[in-house]
C-alpha cells in the first residue's frame, strides 16, 4: 500500500534561509502579507523564513485572503555563441531602419534592459553628442554601492547624474568610469552591453530612444538555485521598475528580457507570466522576450554537442488505461560529476489519472507512486537524493503536475554528484480520458565547478535521449505569455532560422514564437573590455529579441497610445515568409521575418478611418 499525501513536514531549518515567493491572493486589497515585496493586482512577492512558509500557507487557511504561494522560477543565465577575433563596428546603416519622420529613431520612448554581467554606461555606443551617458539609470539588484530604487528594499540605483560624473571624472583618476560607479558585475563582453547596444545604442535599432537598465545580477556564486534569489520574483520587480520609471517621465515604454527558464506548465500561467501580462493592458507599454536556444535536437557534425542544450521536451499520449509510455532521462557521468540539481517537470490534462516509476542507471524500479502520493527526499545506494510528487489540480491552471528532483549529496563529509547514465521514467495510465502530456527539464547549463577527488565537478544540464526527445514545444516558459512579442533567431545571411533557436507552439497549442528577427553573428558593443577591444559577435535568441524591442520602440514615438497586443499583431501582419513559406505560423519562425519599416508605417495609421457616409 502506497502512503496518502500529506503537507510535508518541514525539517529544521536555520532561521536565516530565506526564500522568494509570489502569493495568489483573495483580492487585491488583502492586507500586506509577511515579508511582502511588490503588488500587482491579486499577485505579491515576499521574501520569507523557509520555516515560516508553513505559517504562511496556514493563514490562508484560516482567513482565506492567500489563494496559494508558488516559489519564483529559478532562472538560468544566458550562454550565446561570442566571436570575438577581429571583430569591427558594425556599418551605421546594419540597424538604421527606414521611415524616420515617423519613427524618429525611438526619441520619446523609454527602452528598458532586464539581463545580466552588467551595463557598460561609458561605451562609445552608449554615448552622446557631449559624451554623457544616454542611460537615464540602472537599477544592480545585486548591489549595493548606491542606496535602492525607490519602493524596493535591496539592490542599487546608479542615476544619469552619478554615471555622468564618473564618465568625466574618470580621465583623471585613470580608472574607467564602470569602476567609479562599480556595479555587481562587470563581466567582459557583458551580455547585457551587447543587447542593450542591439536595442538602443547609437547604432542599434531605436538609436535615440532614453535607455534604462536593471542587471539581474547572476554572478557565479548564485547559479545554485538553491541559494540564489535571482529568480523569476527578480523579473516582475524589474519589469516594475522599468513601468514605474515610464509613468515618471511620461514616455511610453518599451522592454527587453533576454533571460528564460523551462520551469512551470508552458502555458502562460505562471505567476511572471500573469504579472507582465496584467501590466502589459494599458497602452504604451510592449515586452519582447527571447524564445530561447533549445531547438538542436542532434549534431550538425561530428563533435557537436549543442543538442544537449535541446532535448528539454518530451511530450506523447497514453491512449487507455493499462498503457505505459516511458521516458529516457541522461544525466551525464564518466569522467565528470555532476553537482547539480537535476528537475523534471510532467504536466498533462486533469481529467486523466497517471502513475509514476522511476528506474535509477542499473537499478530497480520505485513506485508507482499514485496521485496524491510523493516520495521527499529518499537517498538511493549511489548517494543520488530522490523526490517525486503526484500533483493534481495545479492551482495555476488546473492541470495535474507530476514532478521529479534528482539531487547530489553535498556536505562536509562527502561530494557525491547524480548517479551518472539513463533514468526511466514510466507513466501508468490510471485513467485515461485524455491522455496527452508534456515534459520539460529545467535548463542547468554547463559549468565547470572543479576537481573533486580524480573528477572533475560540473554543474551539468542533463537531456532525453533522441528517442524520447521531441523536437517542438522548446520555446522558454515565459515567451509562452499571451502578451509578451517572444522572439525566434533567424540567421540572415542564410534566410533560415537558426538550428538552436527555440521552437513551438505552447503547451496550450498557441502560436508562439511570434516573429524572427536577426540573431546570427550580431556584432554589438562589448561591454568592460577596454578601448582596443569595442565590439563583439554573439549568436543567440539573446540577440533577436532586443531587435524586435527596438521596433516596438520604434512603433510607440510612431504612435505611443499602441497597447501590447496592437504590437504584437501588427508585427505578425506585416512579416516576411522565409523563402519558400507560406505566410502561415510555423513553429520555428512564428509569423516569419519583422519587417521593421512596415511595422511603423502600419503603427503610424492606427487612427486612420475613412467614413464612406460623406
Amino acid at each position: 500500500s502506497k502512503r496518502a499525501l500529506k503537507p510535508p513536514h518541514l525539517r529544521a531549518v536555520p532561521a536565516d534561509v530565506l526564500v522568494n515567493v509570489f502569493v495568489h491572493l483573495r483580492d487585491s486589497g488583502v492586507r500586506a502579507v509577511p515579508g511582502e515585496t511588490g503588488r500587482s493586482g491579486r499577485l505579491a512577492t515576499a521574501t520569507v523564513p523557509l520555516a515560516g512558509l508553513d505559517a504562511l500557507a496556514r493563514r490562508g487557511e484560516t482567513t482565506g485572503d492567500i489563494v496559494y504561494v508558488e516559489a519564483g522560477e529559478s532562472l538560468a543565465m544566458p550562454r550565446p555563441v561570442a566571436l570575438t577575433a577581429g571583430v569591427g563596428a558594425p556599418a551605421a546603416s546594419d540597424r538604421k531602419i527606414p521611415g524616420e519622420g515617423l519613427h524618429k529613431n525611438g526619441r520619446g520612448v523609454l527602452v528598458g534592459i532586464i539581463d545580466v554581467n552588467g551595463f557598460d554606461f561609458s561605451h562609445p555606443d552608449f554615448l552622446d553628442a557631449k559624451g554623457r551617458t544616454r542611460f537615464h539609470s540602472i537599477w544592480d539588484q545585486g548591489g549595493d554601492r548606491r542606496p535602492p530604487p525607490a519602493g524596493f528594499q535591496y539592490g542599487a540605483e546608479f542615476t544619469k547624474t552619478q554615471l555622468d560624473a564618473a564618465i568625466a571624472a574618470a580621465p583623471g583618476l585613470g580608472v574607467p568610469a564602470y569602476e567609479i560607479e562599480r556595479q555587481a558585475e562587470l563581466a567582459a563582453e557583458s551580455h547585457g552591453t551587447h543587447v542593450a547596444s542591439i536595442a538602443a545604442g547609437r547604432l542599434g535599432v531605436a538609436r535615440e530612444a532614453m535607455l534604462a537598465a536593471v542587471l539581474v545580477s547572476l554572478a557565479p556564486e548564485d547559479s545554485d538555485p538553491r541559494r540564489s534569489f535571482y529568480d523569476s520574483t527578480r523579473i516582475a520587480h524589474a519589469v516594475e521598475y522599468l513601468l514605474k520609471l515610464g509613468e515618471k517621465l511620461g514616455l511610453p515604454v518599451s522592454i527587453n528580457i533576454s533571460l528564460g527558464t523551462n520551469g512551470h506548465a508552458h502555458d502562460g500561467s505562471s505567476a511572471v507570466a500573469r504579472w507582465i501580462d496584467a501590466a502589459l493592458a494599458r497602452p504604451g507599454r510592449a515586452v519582447c522576450v527571447a524564445a530561447g536556444n533549445a531547438g538542436q535536437e542532434r549534431a550538425a557534425h561530428a563533435e557537436d554537442m549543442g543538442f544537449i542544450m535541446g532535448r528539454i521536451h518530451t511530450s506523447g499520449h497514453i491512449p487507455a488505461a493499462g498503457l505505459t509510455r516511458d521516458i529516457e532521462w541522461v544525466v551525464v557521468g564518466n569522467t565528470l560529476l555532476d553537482i547539480s540539481e537535476n528537475e523534471l517537470e510532467i504536466w498533462y490534462a486533469p481529467q486523466d489519472r497517471f502513475d509514476i516509476s522511476l528506474r535509477p542507471p542499473g537499478g530497480d524500479w520505485i513506485g508507482p507512486i499514485e496521485p496524491r502520493q510523493f516520495l521527499e527526499n529518499q537517498q538511493l545506494a549511489d548517494g543520488t537524493f530522490l523526490s517525486i510528487y503526484n500533483e493534481l489540480y495545479h492551482p495555476a491552471n488546473g492541470a495535474n503536475l507530476l514532478a521529479v528532483y534528482l539531487s547530489p549529496l553535498l556536505n562536509d563529509q562527502a561530494v557525491l554528484g547524480v548517479k551518472a547514465g539513463t533514468w526511466t521514467v514510466r507513466l501508468h495510465g490510471r485513467e485515461v480520458r485524455d491522455g496527452r502530456y508534456h515534459g520539460w527539464i529545467e535548463r542547468d547549463d554547463p559549468r565547470k565547478l572543479g576537481p573533486v577527488g580524480p573528477r572533475e565537478a560540473w554543474s551539468f544540464p542533463s537531456f532525453f535521449t533522441e528517442g524520447s526527445n521531441v523536437d517542438e514545444s522548446s520555446i522558454s516558459s515565459l515567451g509562452c505569455s499571451q502578451r509578451i512579442i517572444a522572439v525566434a533567431n533567424l540567421d540572415a545571411a542564410a534566410e533560415r532560422i537558426n538550428i538552436t533557436s527555440s521552437e513551438g507552439p505552447t503547451r496550450d497549442g498557441r502560436t508562439k514564437p511570434d516573429i524572427a528577427a536577426p540573431g546570427t553573428d550580431i556584432v554589438a558593443a562589448s561591454g568592460f573590455t577596454g578601448p582596443d577591444d569595442l565590439w563583439v559577435a554573439m549568436t543567440g535568441t539573446s540577440m533577436a529579441s532586443p531587435y524586435a524591442c527596438g521596433v516596438a520602440a520604434l512603433m510607440l514615438a510612431a504612435q505611443p497610445k499602441l497597447t501590447a497586443a496592437q504590437i504584437e499583431a501588427i508585427m505578425r501582419r506585416t512579416a516576411r515568409p522565409l523563402p519558400g513559406a507560406s505566410f502561415a505560423w510555423r513553429k520555428d519562425a512564428g509569423y516569419g521575418v519583422l519587417d521593421p519599416a512596415a511595422c511603423v508605417l502600419e503603427a503610424s495609421r492606427l487612427f486612420e478611418r475613412k467614413d464612406l457616409t460623406v
